[in-house]
This record gives structure tokens, C-alpha cells and sequence, in this order.
């Protein structure tokens, strides 16, 4: 337990480090930052845009941001989980800018048996991928990243019960896709 204690104090110290960093504008820190969380970051802005080229784009504008109001990390939760914020509200940011989301209105119960059996990695990829942009951007923040509907609302500038019916056609989708791929 001590090991575990320490591990954490000595990423604490790490991370203070960073921001303390940051905070001067010291390169070797914001770059040290950066690929500290740039994988995981692409991964997040990727699942939602599907575009390698824009994931990138946004992934440098996030950490333009990150740079830029680093003084309003307020260490109420950890600096990854404040980073994935700020590039998640990029993310939908850029694709308010780009594209109009789907205005589902009809509220569909949201227990739904999802996937049967084991899926390979790539194909669940593949099929999450292939939905529909706004079934996508839901499913993703509702399923993979934790945020509840009410978030993903305020974020979005959609209903809650929207959030809840894309998420519900996008359970759906995934399930028939996901289906005629083990077929």
C-alpha cells in the first residue's frame, strides 16, 4: 500500500511540476505536457470526428487552449480529466462550426440489450465509426467517456431527451451492424 501511496504523490509532484511549468511558459514543460497526453487526447477527439486530419487540428487548438488558461486549473480533479474536458468542448466546438446535428425528437427508452457476445476491438471501431455524427458524438461522451445525459446535453445544445433518443438509435444501429458483422 505504501508503494501505491507513493506512486501517486510522486505523479502529483509530477503534475504540479507542469502546471507550476506551464504557468512561466516554459516550453520544455508545455512540450513535456503535451506528449504526456496527446495519445490519449487524438484518441478522444478521433472517436468523435472520424478524421484523422481534424483530430489533429483540434488536438492543437485543445492545447492551445490548455496553455492559454492552465492559471484556471483549479485542481478540483485531476489535470487528465481537465485536459479531456477542455478537448472534448473543442471537439464539439469544431463540429457546431462544421456540420448541424441531427434533431431527434421523440424520446425512446434507453435500456436496450446491447452487444451479444465478445467483438473484436476494430470491428466495434469500425461499426461506432460508421454511425451517423450525432448518434456518434453521444454515444461516445454517454458510453465510453463517462458523461451522464444532462452534460451531454449542455454541451451539445440539445435536450436531454434528445441526448437519450440518440443515444437509444445509436444502441440500436450498433446492435444491427454489430449483428450482420458476426453474421
Amino acid at each position: 500500500m505504501k508503494a501505491d501511496t507513493e506512486h501517486i504523490y510522486t505523479i502529483q509532484l509530477d503534475e504540479l511540476d507542469l502546471i507550476e511549468g506551464c504557468l512561466r511558459n516554459d516550453r520544455s514543460k508545455q512540450k513535456s505536457l503535451y506528449y504526456k497526453y496527446c495519445d490519449a487526447m487524438f484518441t478522444v477527439a478521433y472517436r468523435i470526428l472520424n478524421d484523422h486530419e481534424e483530430a489533429n487540428d483540434v488536438l492543437q487548438e485543445a492545447f492551445l487552449h490548455i496553455f492559454t488558461k492552465i492559471k484556471q486549473f483549479r485542481k478540483e480533479s485531476s489535470l487528465g480529466a481537465w485536459i479531456k474536458t477542455i478537448v472534448v468542448h473543442t471537439t464539439l466546438k469544431h463540429l457546431k462550426e462544421k456540420r448541424t446535428f441531427e434533431n431527434i425528437e421523440n424520446i425512446a427508452q434507453d435500456n436496450v440489450d446491447f452487444i451479444p457476445g465478445a467483438i473484436d476491438g476494430k470491428i466495434l471501431e469500425k461499426v461506432i465509426l460508421s454511425l451517423p455524427i450525432g448518434y456518434r458524438t453521444v454515444f461516445l461522451l454517454v458510453e465510453v467517456e463517462g458523461y451522464k445525459h444532462k452534460e451531454v446535453a449542455e454541451m451539445l445544445d440539445i435536450s436531454e431527451g434528445t441526448s437519450k433518443s440518440q443515444l437509444f438509435y445509436a444502441k440500436k444501429i450498433l446492435k444491427e451492424k454489430l449483428k450482420n458483422e458476426l453474421i
